[in-house]
């Protein structure tokens, strides 16, 4: 099973790019995973916040495959704990044949077809983040996940 971060938009801050990398590269150890970066929608100016979520809602499902089993970064996902994540990623990789394929979408949230598409939403937290910060809070938690999931002394409870 391959692991997938879909995002709308590079990562602008060197402080940010840094800190992800370095949890890609840590990550590298135990699943393949990828960081895949759709870029920011040009001239949104002149669009609803309707057309701006269908727009991204298409680019990103440009993105996707058949076979994909897609979880939203959502606010209205489910919330689970660090210990309860390792738990959730180790069924996924019992239970998902081709990619684990997880979303952050634009400023505005999701189009409804992207809902449509996904099989669940997780929520990382019940304030909110700049998109730029959640990923490298996702990408922390997946790592954090597999060094629990290796009975490794990263995380303590």
């Amino acid at each position: 099973m391959k692991t997938t971060l879909l995002v709308i938009g590079k990562t602008d801050a060197s402080y940010f790019t840094e800190a992800i990398k370095e949890y890609q590269n840590r990550l590298g150890h135990y699943i393949p995973f990828e960081l895949q970066v759709i870029p920011d929608l040009k001239n949104t100016k002149s669009l609803t916040i309707e057309q701006q979520k269908e727009k991204e809602g298409e680019l990103l499902s440009k993105n996707l495959q058949a076979g994909d089993y897609i979880v939203l970064l959502d606010e209205k996902g489910k919330e689970y704990t660090s210990m309860q994540f390792a738990s959730y990623i180790e069924k996924k990789t019992h239970t998902v044949n081709k990619r684990l394929v997880f979303i952050i979408g634009g400023p505005y949230g999701f189009s409804e077809a992207i809902y449509s598409k996904a099989a669940e939403k997780i929520s990382l937290s019940k304030m909110t983040f700049s998109h730029q910060m959640i990923r490298l809070i996702f990408i922390e938690q997946l790592y954090r996940a597999m060094t629990i999931l290796n009975n490794e002394p990263y995380h303590h409870e």
